[in-house]
């Protein structure tokens, strides 16, 4: 199994909203190494972190799961859509999602200025300068540390 950081815009998509879908495709990704997680390395069953970004104090909310294997973003193939890609086509869809699976809220947030404290977390994807990406990887180490500290 692996691990994984989804960050989110809380307005834009939140752990409620996944809580209440049950399931949703992680769309409009538009960065290769992204994509790339999901298309190669992100696997049914991996395990979340469900982070909400551009809030007050940004803070991993819930865990989730991954639902299915890579699947063509339909995002990218709507023109209506704010994430369009003319050059994405059905045949050759370029960009790739996978659905989420709601697990949990945990039982408090654990905030960015929280993870910036914790021993071991030094290296973890969402603290480097200018990590920007909605996936990041996120090792079993770490994943245990968060999961004791939400305790």
């Amino acid at each position: 199994m692996q691990y994984w950081l989804l960050k989110t815009d809380a307005e834009s998509y939140s752990i409620d909203d996944l809580k209440r879908d049950g399931t949703t495709p992680w769309t409009g990704v538009r960065n290769y190494q992204v994509r790339n997680y999901m298309r190669d390395q992100m696997k049914v069953g991996d395990k979340g972190f469900f982070y909400h970004s551009n809030t007050a104090e940004p803070a991993i909310v819930g865990i989730c799961e991954v639902a299915s294997g890579p699947i063509a973003d339909e995002t990218a193939l709507d023109p209506k859509d704010s994430h369009y890609d003319p050059k994405a086509t059905p045949a050759n869809p370029i960009w790739i999602c996978v659905e989420v699976k709601y697990m949990k809220h945990l039982k408090r947030p654990i905030t960015l200025a929280e993870l910036r404290k914790t021993k071991g977390l030094e290296k973890m994807g969402i603290l480097q300068k200018g990590s920007r990406f909605s996936i990041t990887p996120v090792t079993e180490k770490e994943w245990k540390i968060i999961m004791k500290s939400e305790s």
